[in-house]
């Protein structure tokens, strides 16, 4: 491979990015990433990046706001450092879950961080499963939003899962769970969650039929736990044979250990765009270093990404 290109990381993942340099056969470029006494981030890069495209491999989860600071201003040392083109590539997406106006008086958040990104002086965002495809047009530079089914698909077929069936835990999913459908020629079905009275817990019904299937349920991302293992539960009150969940993103926060652990989901299927808080027998966890490395060769080469998706 050329060498026309660096690759740096700040402290979210730094592991991720060494996996994703081992598998492009380049170094990890230095920066010296940091704080102040005060918890301000201070950023040095240590080499000349001076017409080179850069590549910040740099995840926005928790905790979100060092994390996001840190790419933002590792961008601006590259941008007043002369470096030719930045591309962020942000394997988790943070602040993305606010998307729109759901409700009076409420902030875009996504917006804002996409303006911010743009602000700062990146040229291109590469990053993986969206929560919400829109989010693509909040930019006005490229945007390459991956599908998490190519890291799951392969998983899922080398499993022989006798009877399997594609489920979205919610109406939101439907179009993520559809396309994973698509790529393994499987039928769907759809939880139907909703609230029917304030502060009442959610009812959850089962839109198809399960009974005797094995199910697959397709999410961009796990955060508490709380619809996955309950619809899990509800799937196998249903008829369902075993539940399995394959989630892009392991946000894992509160009591979603736990529940998992206790609860009716037999596996839980991620990959590593954010590490781990702590090892689960039931969590298996698939790297996205080879297919993020695939991408930056295919930026830096001009080629088209297209065919990744035509599996």
């Amino acid at each position: 491979m050329g060498r026309g290109y660096k690759i740096f990381t700040g402290t979210a993942h730094p592991q991720f990015a060494k996996d994703v340099a081992q598998h492009l056969n380049v170094l990890l470029s230095k920066a010296s990433v940091g704080k102040f006494s005060d918890g301000e981030i201070s950023v040095q890069i240590d080499e000349s990046v001076r017409g080179k495209d850069v590549f910040i491999i740099q995840p926005t989860g928790a905790p979100v706001n060092d994390n996001l600071m840190e790419l933002l201003i590792m961008v601006d040392a590259l941008k007043r450092s002369s470096a030719k083109t930045i591309t962020a590539v942000i394997p988790f997406f943070g602040y993305a879950r606010q998307d729109r106006k759901a409700a009076p008086r409420v902030p875009i958040s996504a917006k804002l961080v996409a303006n911010m990104i743009q602000t700062a002086g990146v040229d291109r965002v590469v990053t993986i499963d969206l929560h919400a495809g829109q989010i693509q047009g909040f930019f006005d530079i490229p945007v390459d939003n991956l599908y998490g089914s190519l890291i799951f698909s392969d998983y899922v077929k080398s499993k022989n899962i006798p009877n399997p069936i594609i489920a979205s835990p919610d109406i939101g999913g439907v179009a993520r769970a559809r396309q994973f459908a698509g790529i393994l020629g499987l039928d769907m079905v759809i939880v139907d969650k909703r609230r029917e009275k304030a502060n009442e817990s959610e009812v959850m019904n089962i839109i198809g039929d399960v009974t005797g299937k094995d199910v697959i349920l397709i999410d961009d991302m796990i955060d508490t736990a709380g619809t996955i293992v309950k619809a899990a539960k509800v799937l196998k009150e249903r008829g369902a044979t075993s539940v399995i969940a394959c989630a892009t993103h392991p946000v894992l926060s509160g009591p979603a250990y736990e529940r998992i652990e206790n609860g009716d989901l037999d596996e839980l299927v991620v990959s590593d765009t954010i590490p781990l808080k702590k090892e689960s027998a039931k969590i298996k966890v698939l790297t996205a270093t080879s297919l993020f490395a695939e991408v930056i060769n295919r930026i830096y080469t001009n080629e088209s990404l297209n065919t990744l998706f035509q599996r």
